[in-house]
């Protein structure tokens, strides 16, 4: 049982519940926590807001996700933070606060699984769920020093979850180590319908290093340096990248109309109160039109028909974020502007429905920076155990 008088504020303080586990299994003597968009058997789900906590009601089922962890022999220690709605990548919400980046404790955690990540990074647990949709595990990751993996779309399940954006929801999770990667890899994925070759082509875009900062560039080249070690040399990518400016218009044309879809009757029909930043997000994706879905939705078929040509069954190298985290004292216009760059880049696995792994390999400024490997979807598994062997 976790003390909730901890000060990292990475757990909701709700009373503890014994979730019952598998005495024995692969994952028996870890313990993991679940981002507060999954349903737990004896926990509400709040969603990181007070009137969705108000109207959850203890929840009687628990997630199938979840269920896959406790069968395995995982023990489950509680519920954690998550940005509101699930519709934000700083950390902090509005009601609750900021729960702390164990890995720079004066830096921004990134959302919306800040919880999660900091419940790892605080070795309050050993791992933990989160939720990708738009790079809500991999951006906490990079920015509090964490294995973190965003899965091929569809691949593990997202029943009793608070929903998002259903075409670009995942359920991903969060380890300090390699090897319990792995080992949470090996309990959550199964064999993957389409595994990598036992040497995999490794591919690198000077496009895309070249949206980083030099310092961040320079930053990651001993990270790069021992991808090649451990894996092979990186050929550079050849051809021309589709917009990525397109790409990102396309990702919040649909992460706009879905996630009103999906919550928007409630919030108006409860009159649900927001923080300042999610409630101007939630009131732009109000205005997205069913004719800019449409259009976007094309956008995103073109954008990884391009990508798929491109790549073919290659596994690309890049950067995961273009920078560490901010300071927490940075200004909501700052975390707002990185929010936006950093888009450019985790879009690419959200559009192509592609598993990405992100891996705690470099830092700049004393705080972490993290780089990502992103596999042909249904690789999941097999990217995993690359990021080990990394």
């Amino acid at each position: 049982m976790i003390d909730m008088t901890d000060d990292a504020f990475a757990f909701m303080p709700y009373p503890f519940v014994d979730v019952p586990h598998a005495a024995e299994g692969p994952l028996s003597g870890y313990t993991f926590a679940a981002k507060d968009l999954f349903d737990v058997a004896g926990y509400p789900t709040g969603g990181g807001n007070p009137h969705m906590l108000a109207m959850s009601g203890i929840k009687g089922a628990t997630a199938p996700v979840v269920q896959q962890l406790l069968d395995a022999g995982a023990r489950l220690v509680g519920k954690t933070h998550t940005n509101e709605m699930a519709f934000s990548m700083s950390g902090k919400n509005a009601h609750y606060g900021t729960p702390r980046n164990g890995a720079a404790w004066e830096r921004i955690p990134g959302g919306s699984s800040s919880g999660s990540a900091s419940a790892v990074s605080n070795q309050l647990c050993d791992f933990a769920l989160g939720s990708d949709t738009g790079g809500s595990v991999r951006t906490p990751a990079s920015y509090c020093g964490l294995y973190g993996l965003r899965p091929s779309h569809g691949r593990l399940s997202l029943a009793a979850t608070q929903a998002l954006c259903e075409s670009m929801d995942t359920a991903g999770y969060f380890t300090r180590d390699a090897e319990l990667f792995g080992k949470v890899g090996d309990c959550l994925l199964g064999e993957d319908p389409a595994p990598l070759p036992a040497t995999p082509r490794l591919l690198i875009s000077d496009t895309l290093m070249a949206m980083l900062p030099q310092a961040s560039r320079d930053a990651l080249a001993p990270a790069l340096a021992r991808v090649e070690a451990a894996c092979g040399p990186l050929a550079t990518l050849e051809g021309e990248l589709p917009s990525l400016t397109d790409g990102y218009w396309a990702f919040r044309y649909i992460q706009g109309y879905e996630a009103w879809q999906a919550q928007g009757a409630t919030i108006e029909a409860y009159g649900l109160t927001l923080g300042p930043d999610v409630a101007a997000r939630f009131a732009w994706s109000k205005a997205v039109t069913a004719e800019q879905y449409r259009q976007s939705c094309a956008v995103r078929e073109q954008f990884t028909q391009a990508w798929d040509a491109l790549l073919a069954d290659a596994v690309l190298v890049l950067p995961t974020v273009p920078d560490i985290a901010p300071l927490l004292s940075a200004l909501d216009e700052e975390i707002e502007q990185t929010r936006q760059i950093s888009h450019h880049l985790l879009a690419i696995a959200v559009l192509c429905q592609r598993p990405q792994v992100t891996m705690p390999l470099a830092s700049k400024d004393g705080a972490p920076l993290g780089l990502s490997l992103m596999g042909p979807r249904g690789s999941d598994l097999s990217l995993v155990r690359l990021a080990c062997q990394v």
